[in-house]
């Protein structure tokens, strides 16, 4: 495979978008393939990477942040865009405005300098179950509603421009 989507998935929204993004790369004419970071074992095997990783606490999983933490001199060399998953789509009110805010701080946790053409969050789904009660209770106090946020087109949008790229040179 040439291009790896890899992703670090907590509730499976984030592994769906990275099959989706893959599958697009694939109808693109570029060989890609999604993938569990965690199972990776020759990331030199790539030549482009397409990383994400559910958001938890502003933050990546861990099995994503030790897949960026064991590859660098992989990474430092080829082309690589990230995308996190988060809940940015379920906020609501003053919440929504402090969505944007939270890129930088997703970005400043990564391990390294993570050298990256660009970082998209998107947002996932949020659905009662992945929070405890009292997790649950605040989510509605804050106005936030559960459902599937998933915007696909802009899903679609940044992968078919990385498809651009990467078939540009």
């Amino acid at each position: 495979m040439d291009i790896l989507v890899g992703y670090a998935s907590a509730h499976g929204s984030t592994r769906e978008i990275a099959a989706h993004m893959a599958a697009r790369l694939s109808a693109a004419g570029l060989k890609a393939e999604a993938r569990a970071l965690e199972t990776v074992e020759d990331a030199d095997a790539y030549r482009a990477f397409v990383l994400g990783s559910a958001v938890h606490g502003q933050t990546w999983l861990e099995q994503a942040k030790a897949f960026l933490r064991d590859n660098p001199d992989v990474l430092g060399t080829r082309p690589v865009w990230i995308f996190s998953v988060g809940m940015p789509g379920a906020l609501r009110g003053p919440w929504k405005r402090l969505a944007a805010k939270e890129i930088p701080v997703i970005v400043k946790s990564l391990p390294g300098e993570v050298p990256h053409r660009d970082h998209r969050l998107f947002s996932g789904v949020v659905s009662p179950d992945q929070l405890p009660f009292t997790g649950r209770l605040l989510f509605r106090l804050m106005g936030c509603r559960f459902g599937d946020y998933r915007d696909w087109g802009a899903i679609d949008g940044w992968t078919d421009r990385i498809a651009a790229e990467l078939a540009d040179g």
